[in-house]
This record gives structure tokens, C-alpha cells and sequence, in this order.
């Protein structure tokens, strides 16, 4: 039950070669678990959600009745980071369980294209608000509170999100984890395969390097399926959807705004106009 797979040098020497692949089933088993509890948990125990009640600091009236929340750039950068991602899995294990297909061409492209697309992300982030995701001390305090009034014990409610509750700010982070493993050991190992960006040189490291490369690779792939599952599973849930909706059409309804979110921790700068209906003027909606 090694979580590595180990091979001999032609010189004799034990050197790491990859990342067991038994360990895929341990993350799809781990995906699952997570859905049957969580569900299990909101349907039958968890209590309704409670905010600090406190004037709210605008009037919602000068809210449009849509709420802007990401960009047509942002929303682009998810949807082919998340289609570069899922070729990434299906290419990497579909080979494990019998499907036989040229897969290395299309997992270096795949890679190639979430490379970028993670480059570009981290380029327009300042250009919005790159600590937006990052928890703070608000967050911190409340998850305290949270904890102590799950087990029963006396904690005044959490306050309304900033733009990013807690649990999304952690679950960032542990994509940013994995994805830049995958990314930065991706690119190394492009060396050892012909592609037309490196000239193929697999003798730029020794084995031992190269076989740490990896299971590194292999273990932060792996990962990435139940992070993976999870984030599908939590965007389907009914409770959900609108932030789900947000990805894709880029506002939220001022209802789930103010519902959820703090108007001092997540401010909405520029509001955009709109009509009677509350739709954004065309200009505004990006």
C-alpha cells in the first residue's frame, strides 16, 4: 500500500517513478463521501442561517436589481480553465482504466491552455481586487463563532460575507495549491516529449529529480478530482445556483446580495444602470 511507485536504475538505484494510481479511487471514494455527508447535513441537521442583524449601510433602492459580480474576462477565464482542467483528468485516468487513446497529445495542449490561462488570471487579478479572496480577520472570527454554535456552545451569529465566503476562499486556495504543482512540474516534463515549443532533452535532470517530478505531478493530479467533485457538487446545490448563475451571466440578483453579503465588506463600486426591469444596460453587463 506505497502511495509511490517505485522503479531501479539502469545504475542500480531506487528512484521514486510516480504517484500510485490506486490513490485515484481513494479521491473519488473521498468526492463522494464529502456529497452523502454534506447532503445528509443540510437536509437533516443543519439549522437555518443566522447573520448579525444590523442597519443595513445602503439603501437598497440605489441597488439595481441585478448585482454585478464577475466580468466577462473573469467569467472566460473560468469556463477554459475549467474545460483545460477537465481535459486534463479525462486524458491523464482514462488511460488507468482501460481507454486506450492518444492521450499525451492532448494532455501537454490541455496543459499548455490552463498555463496560460492561469498566467492571465494572475495578471487581471490586479487589475480588480486580488485580496478579495484571501480570508481576513472577519472571516477568521466568524468561522469561530460558527464552530462554537455547531457544538452548542454560546457565540454571537457570524456577520454577511464579504464577496467570498470563507469555504471559498480555503477551497481557492487549495486549487492554487494543486494547480500550480501540476502546472510548474507539467511544464518540465514537457521536456521529455516532442513538442514545438522545447526541443525533447530528458537528461536535464537525473532520475532521482525526475522521478520526484512525478509524484508530485501524479499526487496534485489526483487531488484535483475531489476538489473537483466537490466544486461541481457545491455549484449544483439549490443554495447555490445564484452564485452558480454568476459565473455565467455575471450579476446576482440585490435580493441574494443583501441576503448574504455585507454591503461595507463587498461594496458594489459603479453599480450599473438599468431599466425597469432591472436588466443591465449593454454596456454595463461586462
Amino acid at each position: 500500500m506505497d502511495f509511490i511507485t517505485w522503479a531501479k536504475s539502469p545504475w542500480g538505484q531506487t528512484i521514486p517513478q510516480h504517484a500510485a494510481w490506486y490513490l485515484m479511487w481513494f479521491a473519488i471514494i473521498a468526492g463522494l463521501m464529502f456529497m452523502i455527508v454534506h447532503g445528509l447535513y443540510v437536509g437533516l441537521f443543519a439549522p437555518e442561517k443566522t447573520f448579525t442583524k444590523k442597519e443595513a449601510p445602503v439603501d437598497p433602492k440605489t441597488l439595481p436589481e441585478r448585482v454585478p459580480r464577475h466580468s466577462l474576462a473573469a467569467r472566460i477565464f473560468h469556463w477554459v480553465m475549467a474545460a483545460s482542467m477537465f481535459t486534463l483528468l479525462f486524458t491523464a485516468f482514462l488511460p488507468k482504466v482501460g481507454v486506450r487513446f492518444n492521450w499525451v497529445f492532448y494532455h501537454w495542449i490541455a496543459g499548455c491552455v490552463l498555463t496560460v490561462s492561469i498566467g492571465f488570471h494572475i495578471v487581471h487579478s490586479f487589475f480588480m481586487d486580488p485580496w478579495s479572496i484571501w480570508p481576513d480577520r472577519a472571516d477568521i472570527r466568524d468561522s469561530f463563532r460558527r464552530v462554537r454554535r455547531f457544538v452548542g456552545k454560546p457565540a454571537p451569529p457570524p456577520e454577511r460575507f464579504a464577496k467570498y465566503p470563507l469555504e471559498n476562499k480555503f477551497y481557492h486556495l487549495c486549487i492554487v495549491l494543486s494547480a500550480l504543482a501540476v502546472m510548474c512540474t507539467g511544464l518540465f516534463m514537457m521536456k521529455r516529449i516532442e513538442t514545438p515549443f522545447f526541443t525533447r532533452n530528458p537528461y536535464i535532470f537525473s532520475d532521482m529529480t525526475w522521478g520526484l517530478m512525478y509524484v508530485l505531478h501524479g499526487l496534485a493530479g489526483i487531488g484535483l478530482i475531489a476538489l473537483i467533485m466537490v466544486h461541481v457538487y457545491m455549484g449544483l446545490r439549490p443554495e447555490k445556483l445564484p452564485i452558480t448563475k454568476s459565473m455565467i451571466f455575471g450579476w446576482m440578483s440585490r435580493d441574494f446580495y443583501l441576503e448574504e453579503h455585507d454591503p461595507k465588506r463587498w461594496a458594489v463600486k459603479n453599480a450599473p444602470k438599468s431599466d425597469e426591469k432591472g436588466n443591465l444596460a449593454a454596456s454595463d453587463a461586462d
